[in-house]
């Protein structure tokens, strides 16, 4: 028997597993903050399939004993892991960084040190929700320093890039005119806070928001309109308090002409 598996039998009275000492060494490097392979390469190390800590149907016995040592007997956010995850946890901009790379860049999480490292090209960015609102104005923009939002994607990569841009230059944000598109943009005002006293509601203001939706507002259903989470920014507040009252919604890709007005403006580029 080890520590572990003692430890798990005196506190949930339940017998460890047949093979859970094959664990012990990794237990033992995370104890010692080492830097750990990717999940299914730990796995493998331990003798068992690749997504046996990923997927508690592999091996159910051995997925809740290692779930359970991790909650109970380390703190799992100091846990230093490489993420085998590429598409999906990456952050991806225009024209932010003094680089020669090809635009748009895609940062992973393996390049979040360097880019972090580069000089930033631009004192103002636009953050723009839909991939393919943002592709299309990069297309007739080339040199527009533009944000991918990706929808309610926000993942680590993402949001660790955003904060330490959000110390260094003006954003503004642009999103689909709906309780979802308003809760994103809530939520990313939220987790950055007070970096760099941003109003990310600059473009994106009720005053505009109004007036998108008396030129371009369609009737909406319970799906793109209703009451949702509890909002935080008062002037996100206050634009889902104009969709509500009208019961109307505008999708970012009805705005395209509005925004090559608006954005350059803002920019500076007009």
């Amino acid at each position: 028997m080890s520590i572990y598996s003692d430890e798990y039998e005196r506190m949930t009275g339940m017998p460890a597993p047949k093979q859970a000492e094959q664990l012990d060494r990794l237990f033992d490097e995370i104890s010692q903050k080492h830097l750990l392979p990717p999940k299914g390469q730990q796995a493998a190390d331990c003798g068992f399939v690749a997504h046996t800590f990923n997927d508690r149907k592999i091996n159910p016995a051995i997925y809740a004993y290692y779930d359970w040592v991790l909650s109970n007997e380390f703190n799992v956010d100091e846990i230093s892991e490489l993420p085998a995850n590429i598409i999906g946890h990456e952050f991806v901009c225009a024209n932010i960084f003094a680089t020669d790379w090809p635009q748009p860049v895609t940062v992973n999480p393996w390049q979040i040190k360097d880019i972090l490292q580069m000089k930033v090209a631009t004192g103002k960015a636009v953050i723009i929700e839909n991939n393919g609102v943002f592709i299309w104005l990069l297309h007739r923009h080339p040199t527009w320093p533009l944000i991918l939002q990706s929808g309610n994607d926000f993942n680590a990569t993402y949001l660790k890039v955003m904060k330490a841009l959000a110390g260094e230059i003006k954003l503004a944000y642009l999103g689909d005119l709906d309780t979802s598109g308003i809760r994103i943009a809530d939520q990313l005002t939220t987790y950055l806070g007070n970096e760099g006293f941003q109003n990310l509601a600059v473009i994106q203001s009720p005053s505009q928001v109004a007036q998108w939706l008396a030129g371009y507002g369609k009737a909406a259903d319970s799906g793109r309109i209703h009451r949702g989470a509890e909002l935080h920014n008062q002037s996100w507040k206050e634009e889902s308090y104009l969709l509500m009252v009208n019961q109307q919604f505008v999708e970012q890709e009805q705005l395209i002409d509005s925004y090559e007005t608006l954005i350059p403006e803002w920019l500076g580029q007009a």
